[in-house]
């Protein structure tokens, strides 16, 4: 016998109310009462014969079985979004919609879009920059490329790759740096977004590391996107404290060069984060396409 699909509509309020944790919020944003809400999943409900929610006065919860089952939905819609933004196109190229830090958009993933317009035709990306972290299911993002330590609630995470920091320069300006000192010199130049605030590519811990002491590390000019720090640099107005992910290209090429053999670690790695559940096949095919790239050469340039 033919299973029997739950109720859409139904599917949709415990979506909506499983993203918001409240009745009234995926009220409002279906345009019904809140009280439709409460009667479609309490429907859905004794349709699966399982209690999706708990239900508290500060809010919902999901139950184990709300948690198994929102994953399933939630891939279920975004195929439905997808065949549907594919037949809007005329049968076009499938659109992967992905959210990242700027300097990351502008220096590492960029560079690449014309090998992966060569390698997956098919594939428009639909490229979204934001100092904080995106909703992927409120705001429709099909992925990110996060920069930190991972371990974030309600989406799958794979590390991409890790970097290290070093300075860097214009090549006029490293051929007055014999040592570590040297830089005593010149200006200094400071990453200041936000994931970076918590990271280890500080002056401080560079020089520590290099043995240097008595250099103030709080002089110079800061640079919410590091991109424009890099840029900054390749035009020689002083020494940034480059994370090798977004200097590999422009190093290759000689805008900037690396004074000092030193390296760090950095204390945070790149990830490739979606939602739960399996990833549409344009997705996919993407994903692959950028742990290949991640893997030739660790960043250095595009493949």
């Amino acid at each position: 016998m033919k299973e029997r699909l739950p109720p859409l509509n139904a599917l949709r309020a415990f979506e909506a109310a499983a993203r918001h944790r409240s009745f009234t919020r995926a009220a409002d944003e279906l345009c019904v009462t809140p009280g439709a809400v409460s009667r479609a999943i309490k429907a859905l409900e004794e349709d699966l014969g399982r209690a999706l929610f708990l239900r508290h006065r500060d809010g919902l919860a999901l139950t184990e079985a709300g948690q198994g089952y929102l994953p399933a939905v939630e891939q279920a819609f975004a195929m439905i979004l997808d065949g549907a933004r594919r037949l809007r196109q005329g049968g076009g190229p499938a659109t992967v919609a992905l959210t990242t830090l700027p300097s990351f958009a502008t220096k590492w993933l960029a560079p690449r879009l014309g090998a992966l317009r060569a390698r997956h035709p098919d594939i428009d990306l639909q490229i979204h920059t934001s100092y904080h972290m995106v909703d992927l299911a409120r705001d429709h993002i099909d992925c990110a490329l996060r920069y930190g330590r991972g371990g974030w609630e309600g989406v799958q995470a794979e590390r991409l790759m890790g970097e290290t920091v070093s300075p860097v320069c214009a090549p006029a300006l490293a051929a007055g740096l014999r040592e570590p000192a040297d830089l005593a010199g010149v200006t200094l130049l400071h990453p200041m977004e936000p994931d970076v605030q918590q990271n280890a590519e500080k002056w401080g811990a560079w020089l520590e590391a290099a043995g240097v002491a008595g250099i103030d590390v709080e002089r110079g000019p800061r640079f919410y996107d590091s991109a424009v720090m890099l840029q900054a640099a390749i035009e020689g107005q002083g020494v940034a404290m480059g994370r090798s992910a977004l200097t590999a290209i422009d190093v290759a090429a000689g805008r900037l060069v690396r004074p000092f053999a030193l390296e760090l670690p950095s204390s945070f790695d790149y990830w490739f984060v979606a939602r739960k559940g399996p990833l549409d096949p344009p997705l996919a095919r993407f994903r692959e396409w950028l742990f290949e790239q991640a893997a030739a050469g660790r960043g250095v340039g595009p493949s």
